[in-house]
Formats: structure tokens, C-alpha cells, sequence
């Protein structure tokens, strides 16, 4: 299996960044320029880990075309 490119960060450091970020939000300590910034970064990490996640559903078909060939 091909490993994953070392600059860019693994689906489960991404979901921890995403996790911090939703709890400062929830915590509500947050001024509004801060909690609008945290948002943003969440956003953004979320489409990193949608665009992982849609990667990982491609290679997963792709191996189920290998091993179950459509006849």
C-alpha cells in the first residue's frame, strides 16, 4: 500500500485539530473575531478530511474491482 505523502497530515491528526476546534467553539469563551477564525480553520480541516476520506473510497473500489471483476 502506498504511503501517505509526509507534508500533508494524517485523517486522524486532522480529526483531532477538527475536535479541538469544535470544543473551543462549543466552550464559548471564544470573542467574535476568535470564534469566526475558528471556524474558518475548522472548515478548512473538515474539506481535508472529506477530501481524505473520498480518496480512501476510491482505492477501497478500486481494490474491489482487483478482487471482484465485474463478468
Amino acid at each position: 500500500m502506498a504511503k501517505q505523502d509526509s507534508s500533508s497530515p494524517a485523517y486522524e491528526e486532522l480529526l483531532e485539530k477538527l475536535t479541538a476546534s469544535v470544543a473551543r467553539l462549543e466552550s464559548g469563551g471564544l470573542t467574535l473575531d476568535e470564534a469566526l477564525a475558528t471556524y474558518e480553520e475548522g472548515t478548512a480541516i473538515a474539506a481535508q478530511c472529506q477530501a481524505l476520506l473520498e480518496t480512501a473510497e476510491q482505492k477501497i473500489r478500486e481494490l474491489r474491482q482487483v478482487v471482484e471483476p465485474e463478468s
